[in-house]
């Protein structure tokens, strides 16, 4: 299969015609298909199939997930992130039925020229939440060491999320602020949607 074309989506941008199976031919089948939480047996999954990947030539990873731990999204993201850098490799991405919440940030590792949904696939992109009972007690020293602590998790995973939100939008029509204003009421994205707002190249 020829590697779609590197383009960023714009505003002015005319929206493509809905693809077919017939024009990707490789994405007929992954060579990598991750399915359930985004978890650390996704993560060994994920390590097992990549290994044994074609070495050369373009590798398609299909995902299924109502979401899990964004950390593990994001360490599987970072591999194909070097993949791509160090070895030239080209991955696309295919987001199948649902793409949640750790799910759409596997996706951001992805230029957006290389992510494809299939039809009725949604994603689903929604704020960090955090469930952590913090415990006052002791010296008064340790108590503010304590809050502030927590303070500071809380704002770097802020960042991070942030972060992330940008990789999502980067080259689409999405703008960064309307993500961001969304995401707190989870923001589903209808595949076809996703298409027209540039976060995909196509759906098939």
């Amino acid at each position: 299969m020829p590697a779609p074309e590197t383009h960023d989506a714009t505003a002015d941008d005319p929206v493509p015609a809905s693809g077919s199976i017939n024009q990707y031919p490789l994405l007929a089948s992954p060579h990598i298909v991750l399915a359930g939480p985004v978890d650390h047996a996704m993560y060994a999954s994920f390590r097992d199939q990549l290994a044994k990947a074609p070495r050369s030539g373009t590798v398609v990873i299909a995902i299924s997930t109502l979401g899990g731990d964004p950390e593990v999204a994001r360490l599987m993201g970072d591999e194909i992130r070097l993949l791509r850098a160090f070895e030239g490799r080209e991955f696309l991405f295919l987001g199948k039925v649902a793409v949640y919440s750790a799910g759409a940030t596997f996706m951001s590792a992805f230029p957006v020229d290389k992510r494809f949904l299939t039809r009725g696939t949604r994603i689903m992109i929604h704020e960090r939440i955090m469930n952590k009972t913090v415990e006052v007690s002791g010296p008064l020293k340790t108590c503010v060491a304590t809050l502030k602590a927590t303070l500071h998790e809380i704002e770097h995973s802020i960042m991070i999320e942030e972060e992330g939100f940008r990789a999502i939008v980067e080259g689409s029509r999405v703008d960064f602020d309307e993500l961001v204003r969304r995401a707190p009421e989870n923001w589903y994205i209808e595949a076809d949607e996703a298409r027209e707002k540039g976060l995909v190249l196509d759906v098939i």
